[in-house]
């Protein structure tokens, strides 16, 4: 049995989007149109794109018309939770990939971010953290040892809130950000699999437990193309 002729439609235009036809972010054409070149009625055409809507490779915007879904992982900066939860979330399993591991004596501004007296030293970790094999993220993170004396590599390899919370036993309450356009190093845009040339989106935070301890300081180095922010403004 041939199945509707608004799932034909449907399947075609996501034919058309998955062939580049239609680019993410751009508009598809009118449902006129569209029940033109179909050789359909508008409510058929409607249901298609309905359909293609609640699938998620289509989005309408009020007043504007109907656009192909840009496909990018939207953080909420208001929203302080790890990378591993925000991908489970959406019902992906990511892969931390542990490029760098030592234990090292910070510089001063290392220093001054995680507030340490002279002489302590740091666990500085490098981490690929990965999608489907598709690296979103490199994050460089510095941990005093004072306060993560266990800390290894395989911990590392898994979630580091989930470490700090269930099995340190802390209570994590905030995080500070600043988020700045960059160009990548060429380390960073390599474990990006990005060109030098490509900007990228750079996070610099520091996070802090209840107490107001700081026990954390990150440079997360965010592939432009895969993540976007996101933050909701409201009148008073």
């Amino acid at each position: 049995m041939a199945a509707p002729l608004y799932r034909r439609i449907a399947q075609k235009i996501k034919e058309d989007i998955t062939n580049g036809i239609w680019k993410e972010g751009e508009a598809i054409p009118t449902e006129l149109h569209l029940a033109e070149q179909y050789e359909a009625s508008r409510v058929t055409v409607r249901q298609a794109i309905k359909l293609l809507v609640e699938e998620g490779l289509l989005e309408k915007v009020q007043g504007s018309g109907t656009y192909v879904k840009e496909q990018k992982i939207e953080h909420n900066i208001f929203e302080l939770i790890s990378f591993t939860e925000e991908m489970r979330k959406l019902n992906k399993e990511p892969v931390n990939r542990v490029l760098d591991f030592q234990l090292i004596d910070p510089d001063d501004h290392i220093r001054r971010m995680l507030q340490l007296s002279e002489g302590k030293k740091v666990f500085y970790v490098r981490r690929q953290r990965l999608v489907d094999d598709i690296p979103y993220v490199v994050e460089d993170t510095y941990l005093p040892v004072d306060m993560f004396p266990n800390l290894s590599y395989g911990i590392m390899t898994g979630s580091k809130y989930d470490y700090i919370e269930k099995e340190v036993g802390k209570k994590i309450k905030e995080s500070f950000q600043e988020v700045i356009p960059v160009l990548p190093s060429a380390e960073i845009a390599a474990a990006l699999t990005v060109d030098e040339s490509t900007p990228i989106l750079k996070m610099q935070s520091y996070s802090i437990f209840v107490d107001g301890t700081v026990f954390e300081y990150s440079e997360n180095h965010f592939k432009s193309d895969e993540y976007k922010f996101t933050l909701r403004a409201a009148r008073p």
